[in-house]
C-alpha cells in the first residue's frame, strides 16, 4: 500500500496543478440523468463496474475489505453513522461512505469519523479520474457521477488500509455501485417505505426486492420490523441465498445509562438497535468479540460512547442562527431534517413537535454554540421564563415526489401534538444538479421558474382550508393566479430571500422565538446549513 500511496503522491506532482474547484468541475462532467440500470444504456450497465474495478486495480483490495453494507428507505445513513461511531470507539480504523453530501463532497468519505482532507481527496480523485479517463472507450465510457464516487471510496479505503468499511447504499441495492462488494461481513436493511418509486417500483414488495439485492450467500443479514409485504420478500431472498436473516428491535434506552443517543428522535432507537447488531456480528466474524462484553442485557462502554457521540448533519438537527442580534430573548432556530417520504415526514413532524416542547434552556445553550447539533442536557420546566414562539415551515421537494402525500403527513403529525404552523415558506433549492461545488450556486435570476413552488403553495392552502387538494397539474395551471404571499404562506424566488425575511421578522418581533422546520429535501437542508454557516 505504501507504494500505491507514493504513486498517488508522484502523480500529483507530475499532473498539471489542479485546484479543488477544478476537481469538482471534472466530477460535475460525470452527472447524467438518473435512470434504471439496463442494457439499453451502456453508461448505466451494472457490469461495467467490474471493468472500472480492473482499470483501477481494486479487485484484490475490495475482496479483502471487511465491509458492513446497509440499504433501506429510511434510517440507513443514521444506522451507518451509529455503526461507524461504535467501531471507532472500539479502537478500529474506520472508513464511512454515505450520501448525499450537504455542503461539501468530502462529507461522503470519512476516515475515523472525520471527512477526508482536501489534499488527500485531490490525490485520490485525480489518480482515479485520470486512469479511468485514459482507459475509457465507447464500450467502457467514464463512470457516471455516483459510480465514480463509490469507486473513489473503495480506492480511499483500500489505500488508507481501514479496518472496516461501512457503506451506505445510494439508491436501491441490487444495481447500486456499492454492491460491487461480493463478500461483506454483514448486511443491514433499515426501515422500508415508498421512495424513488419511479426507479425501484411502486409496491413495497418490489422495493424490498431491490434492497435485498445486497444479500450475499450465507452472509449474516439484519433488518428491523417491516410491513408484511416487504418482510416476506426479504425472507424469500434470504432463504434463496442461505442468508441467516434476523429481525432486530429498537435499542432499550436503559442500556445507555441515562445518556441520550447522539442522533435525536424516537425512531433512532430502531437504527441504533440495527447498528448494535451489525457491530456485534462484525466483531464476532473478525475475531474481536471476546474483547467486549457479549451480553444481550448490557452494552460495552465503547458501544454506549459510540451511540451517544454519533453525529450526522441534516437529520433531526437543531441549529441556532448566529446572525440574529436582538436585545430581547427573541431568536431564530432552525430544525433541520431531510425527510422526503410520507413515512419519514410523519416521523419528522413528531420529532419537531416534541423538540419544540422542550425547555427554553436548550435554545439558550444553542445560542452560545451556534451551528452545532443539539446535545444539550435540559433543566427543569420552571427554571427559565417562557417567551412566545412561532412555528414556520420552510419547504421544498423534488418534482418526482408528491406533496399531496408528504404535506398531509407532516400537518397531521404536528397537529396530533398541538403544533400548527403560522406560515409556510416555499423556495427553490439553491443547489444546482449539474454542478458540484461552492461555485455552483445559481445567480439570483428574476425569471426563475417558480411554477413548482406555486403548486406546492396551492396544495398547502387547500389543505389548510380542508378542501380536496387539486391535482398538481391543476395547481400548475393555477399558478398564474396564485398569489405568492398570503397570511399563511409565501413563495420566495430564492432561499437567501426567505432567510432574510425570517431574520427581519425576528428583528421586528423581539419577544418571539421563531422555530423553523426545514424539510422535504436534503438538498434544501444542505443549502440552509451553507447559508447559516457562511
Amino acid at each position: 500500500m505504501a507504494e500505491d500511496n507514493d504513486g498517488i503522491e508522484s502523480s500529483k506532482k507530475n499532473v498539471k496543478p489542479s485546484t479543488y474547484e477544478e476537481a469538482l468541475d471534472a466530477l460535475s462532467s460525470l452527472i447524467t440523468k438518473r435512470s434504471r440500470a439496463d442494457k439499453s444504456n451502456k453508461g448505466d450497465r451494472f457490469d461495467l463496474l467490474f471493468d472500472y474495478v480492473k482499470i483501477l486495480d481494486l479487485d484484490d483490495s475490495i475482496s479483502q475489505m471487511k465491509v458492513i453494507h446497509v440499504a433501506g428507505t429510511k434510517g440507513k445513513g443514521s444506522t451507518c453513522t451509529f455503526t461507524e461511531s461504535i467501531l471507532r470507539n472500539c479502537g478500529f480504523h474506520t472508513g464511512l461512505f454515505t450520501s448525499p453530501h450537504l455542503i461539501d463532497i468530502r462529507e461522503r468519505f470519512r476516515l475515523d469519523g472525520v471527512e477526508i482532507s482536501e489534499d488527500k481527496f485531490l490525490g485520490y480523485f485525480w489518480w482515479c479520474f485520470d486512469r479511468l479517463k485514459e482507459k475509457s472507450s465507447e464500450d467502457v465510457p467514464m463512470p457516471t457521477y455516483f459510480r465514480f464516487l463509490a469507486l473513489l471510496a473503495f480506492k480511499i479505503f483500500a489505500s488508507e488500509q481501514v479496518d472496516v468499511a461501512i457503506l451506505e447504499v445510494g439508491l436501491g441495492g441490487k444495481f447500486d455501485a456499492t454492491n460491487l462488494v461480493q463478500a461483506p461481513i454483514a448486511c443491514g436493511i433499515s426501515s422500508l417505505g415508498y421512495d424513488h418509486m419511479e426507479i425501484l417500483g411502486y409496491t413495497l414488495g418490489a422495493i424490498a426486492g431491490e434492497k435485498a439485492g445486497i444479500f450475499k450467500h450465507r452472509v449474516p443479514a439484519f433488518t428491523v420490523p417491516q410491513p408484511e409485504e416487504a418482510m416476506s420478500v426479504l425472507e424469500k431472498r434470504a432463504s434463496e441465498l442461505d442468508v441467516p436473516l434476523q429481525v432486530v428491535h429498537p435499542l432499550d434506552s436503559s442500556l445507555l445509562n441515562g445518556l441520550q443517543l447522539g442522533l435525536h428522535g424516537e425512531h433512532q432507537f430502531l437504527n441504533a438497535g440495527l447498528a448494535v447488531a451489525l457491530c456485534r456480528t462484525w466483531l464476532q466474524k473478525t475475531g474481536h468479540l471476546e474483547t467486549y462484553l457479549d451480553q444481550s442485557t448490557s452494552l460495552p462502554e465503547q458501544f454506549v460512547k459510540g451511540l451517544v457521540t454519533a453525529s450526522l448533519q441534516g437529520r433531526a438537527q437543531i441549529v441556532a442562527d448566529p446572525f440574529v442580534n436582538v436585545e430581547g430573548p427573541g431568536d431564530l432556530v432552525f430544525y433541520l431534517d431531510g425527510a422526503h417520504s410520507p413515512e419519514s415526514m410523519e416521523i419528522c413532524g413528531k420529532w419537531f413537535s416534541l423538540a419544540i416542547e422542550e425547555n427554553i434552556q436548550q435554545y439558550d445553550s444553542l445560542k452560545k454554540q451556534p451551528c452545532e447539533s443539539s446535545n444539550i442536557a435540559l433543566k427543569g420546566p420552571n427554571e427559565f421564563p417562557r417567551i412566545d414562539s412561532t412555528q414556520i415551515l420552510l419547504f421544498n421537494c423534488m418534482s418526482v415526489r408528491d406533496p399531496q402525500l408528504l404535506l398531509p403527513c407532516l400537518i397531521r403529525a404536528c397537529a396530533n401534538h398541538g403544533v400548527h404552523f403560522k406560515k409556510a415558506l416555499f423556495v427553490p433549492n439553491q443547489s444546482v444538479y449539474n454542478k458540484v461545488g461552492s461555485h455552483a450556486l445559481p445567480s439570483s435570476d428574476p425569471q426563475i421558474d417558480l411554477s413548482w413552488q406555486l403548486a406546492l403553495q396551492r396544495v398547502w392552502e387547500n389543505l389548510l382550508r380542508g378542501e380536496k387538494a387539486s391535482t398538481l397539474e391543476e395547481s400548475k395551471e393555477d399558478s398564474e393566479h396564485n398569489f405568492r404571499n398570503s397570511e399563511t404562506s409565501s413563495v420566495f424566488p430564492s432561499l437567501p430571500l426567505a432567510i432574510k425575511w425570517l431574520r427581519d421578522s425576528v428583528q421586528q418581533n423581539r419577544s418571539v422565538r421563531f422555530q423553523v422546520l426545514v424539510t422535504g429535501s436534503l438538498h434544501l437542508v444542505g443549502d440552509v446549513l451553507r447559508i447559516v454557516k457562511r
